[in-house]
């Protein structure tokens, strides 16, 4: 185990080292071959989350609902999700007839390398960073809120009407949560000084931001389902319309990589809220790193499973008006409260 844990320090440590001094004098190979394992070790460590959170979650909400969930194919039916994946890639891939087909090929791809892209520049540990920027939390937030007009585009070029209608749904959702959300990182930037994740994270060293401003860690984890579509946010999927929202005119494979990225964000979600409120990979020397933000991040990720499976959905016009009558507020409270006791 040591023998091993040496190598990925090594691994680690010559891609930080790699990726840090990409403007000195490391040459063109050694740089691509440290994005080329970054990017390697970033797909495995995604793979790995979205499988066992999509078992997890169904697990879980089994339990409650007094099911049996996945029991039969693999050992706690761990082997259910590949066997619905391999049904989902296997089938045809359908194109609607009115479709923009370039567009609507490319976009749910486009999706997905942003999210790969923010990943680049959120640190999981000390060394396991793509790009240190030291405005990477800006960056990060930056690209995610791309989201909402490209999610509104896989809708609009498929050329159903009913799909663009879900599509809006979703998209003044997320806009009347962006404005809290980034209310909420500008207090976190505030008590670390800067818009740096690694900072942010070294400043938790003595006490998490969620101790120090739990009005906004439950506003920002609040935020964030919302973001992701997590119930009871997932309007995109009305009870009086029995489709699908912005996910309507997708096919098998499509609709395979659909749910790849809904769980990628989950996981960009989940590490965010760890990062930012609880310690990221900070915690008792008796573990690695690594150990301590994967442990945080399972923690929040089973507690946005709770949430879905003990809650309904909410109409639109409730979710609207709790986000710019109660969310907004408060966010502005959190962060005038911060000012003045922990900066001033």
């Amino acid at each position: 185990m040591s023998y091993s844990n040496s190598i990925i320090s090594g691994v680690l440590s010559y891609i930080y080292y790699t990726l840090s001094n990409a403007s000195s004098s490391v040459s063109i190979i050694s740089l691509i071959i440290a994005i080329i394992a970054f990017t390697i070790m970033l797909m495995v460590l995604v793979v790995l989350f979205v499988y066992l959170f999509g078992w997890l979650e169904r697990k879980i909400i089994a339990r409650i609902q007094s099911r049996h969930g996945p029991t039969y194919v693999g050992k706690f039916g761990l082997l259910q999700n590949f066997a619905d994946v391999t049904k989902l890639l296997s089938k045809e891939n359908i194109m609607p007839k009115n479709a923009d087909m370039p567009l609507f090929n490319i976009i749910m791809p486009v999706i997905y390398a942003l999210l790969i892209l923010a990943l680049f520049f959120i640190p999981i540990s000390g060394s396991f960073v793509g790009i240190n920027a030291t405005i990477s939390l800006l960056v990060v937030f930056t690209i995610l809120s791309f989201s909402p007009l490209l999610l509104f585009l896989v809708a609009w070029t498929s050329g159903n009407k009913f799909a663009s209608i879900s599509a809006q749904r979703s998209v003044m959702v997320m806009i009347s949560y962006e404005i809290p959300m980034l209310l909420v990182v500008v207090a976190s930037a505030m008590l670390s000084r800067g818009f740096s994740l690694y900072n942010i994270v070294q400043t938790q060293s003595n006490v998490w931001f969620a101790l120090i401003m739990p009005i906004g860690f439950i506003i920002f984890f609040i935020v964030m389902l919302a973001e992701m579509e997590r119930p009871p946010f997932d309007v995109r999927e009305a009870d009086n319309e029995l489709i699908a929202g912005w996910l309507t005119d997708i096919s098998a494979p499509y609709y395979a990589l659909a749910l790849f990225t809904d769980y990628t964000r989950v996981f960009v979600g989940s590490l965010l809220i760890s990062l930012i409120f609880l310690g990221g990979w900070l915690g008792p020397s008796f573990l690695p790193a690594i150990f301590w933000i994967a442990i945080k991040v399972i923690i929040v990720s089973i507690a946005i499973i709770l949430v879905r499976a003990t809650t309904v959905r909410m109409k639109i016009n409730n979710i609207i008006r709790n986000g710019w009558l109660y969310l907004t507020p408060l966010a502005i409270i959190n962060i005038i409260v911060t000012f003045l006791i922990f900066v001033r």
